[in-house]
């Protein structure tokens, strides 16, 4: 098939940066340079340009189809004769490992807060719904951390079920970084907020359909519009391979890190390892689990080397 009949079938519309940033209309700026730089991740940059060109125009888009969802929402509990409970607007954010989802997630959050009607906007990412690493240990899945089986994913579930039923306080659990493990007893409180951000690896990822027709819901199910941050596979390791490096430097020589044995070991002997678990593990899940939920996006956010957007495909409705 040429590229022509493929541009024609595909289900997305396809801006260049420059064209969807015309997209911004008079969307005012919101965010300051000191604000952003609060908000961007330190592996990766983001520019005041990059969120006035792709992300202001993007949360242009969002408050539209949330004011969209909450008057459809009116008219069903109209219909049904019945006052509903406030039922929060899901975004879900997903990629690759260190393709920029927190940073992403963080900005948006930030920019929808900002809008005229002052939303509440709530981020929740799913790392606190990894299975404990002494569950995973003894399961034998220390080295699938991050694929579909290493989550609670009944625990996930009755999350967002419990977001989508409008209960006005809902417990997420905590995860650190700095320990790589969830955090006992920690937890994030959502209280019925407008909006509700949720980030992570495999949240467009489909559960196999029962052959008997029962009902089994995808996290995915829960999202009212879904966002997949994408880029080519070899700016993916280079960015997590640069990434391990800088973190050898920094977060690793805590003494509390779950890495901190790495902390003294050579540069040579720090990009090697990288290089492993980017192959072994983490190159794994992007091409068996990960990069197959792309089309499965409402939105997709390809970026280029220098880790800015270059190009948007928002579905065709």
């Amino acid at each position: 098939m040429d590229m022509s009949m493929q541009r024609k079938l595909s289900p997305y519309r396809v801006f260049s940066q420059a064209e969807w940033a015309q997209l911004r209309a008079d969307a005012p700026m919101t965010l300051t340079p000191e604000d952003l730089a609060r908000l961007q991740g330190l592996y990766d940059p983001v520019s005041m340009q990059e969120v006035e060109r792709v992300y202001l125009p993007l949360s242009r888009l969002l408050s539209y189809y949330v004011e969209a969802t909450q008057g459809l929402h009116a008219a069903t509990s109209r219909f049904l004769g019945r006052s509903e409970d406030k039922i929060p607007f899901v975004i879900g954010i997903a990629g690759s490992v260190a393709v920029g989802k927190s940073t992403t997630a963080r900005v948006l959050q930030a920019l929808l807060a900002r809008w005229p009607t002052s939303p509440r906007v709530s981020l929740v990412p799913t790392d606190g719904f990894l299975l404990p690493n002494a569950v995973l240990a003894a399961e034998g899945l220390m080295e699938r951390k991050g694929f579909p089986q290493s989550y609670d994913r009944q625990k996930l579930l009755s999350f967002l079920t419990d977001i989508k039923a409008g209960k006005r306080k809902v417990e997420a659990p905590v995860y650190s970084h700095v320990v790589y493990d969830v955090v006992p007893g920690e937890t994030i409180v959502i209280e019925q907020p407008d909006i509700l951000i949720v980030e992570g690896l495999n949240v467009l990822q489909p559960n196999r359909l029962p052959k008997h027709g029962q009902a089994i819901p995808f996290v995915s199910d829960f999202f009212d519009f879904s966002i997949y941050i994408d880029a080519d596979e070899s700016l993916i390791h280079a960015w997590y391979v640069d990434r391990f490096i800088s973190l050898k430097a920094t977060r690793f020589t805590d003494p509390n890190s779950y890495f901190h044995r790495y902390a003294a070991i050579s540069p040579e002997e720090t990009r090697a390892l990288a290089e492993r678990l980017w192959k072994r593990i983490n190159r794994l899940n992007l091409r068996e689990n990960i990069l197959p939920t792309r089309p499965r996006a409402d939105l997709i956010l390809t970026k280029g080397e220098d880790h800015a957007v270059a190009s948007v495909a928002l579905r065709k409705l």
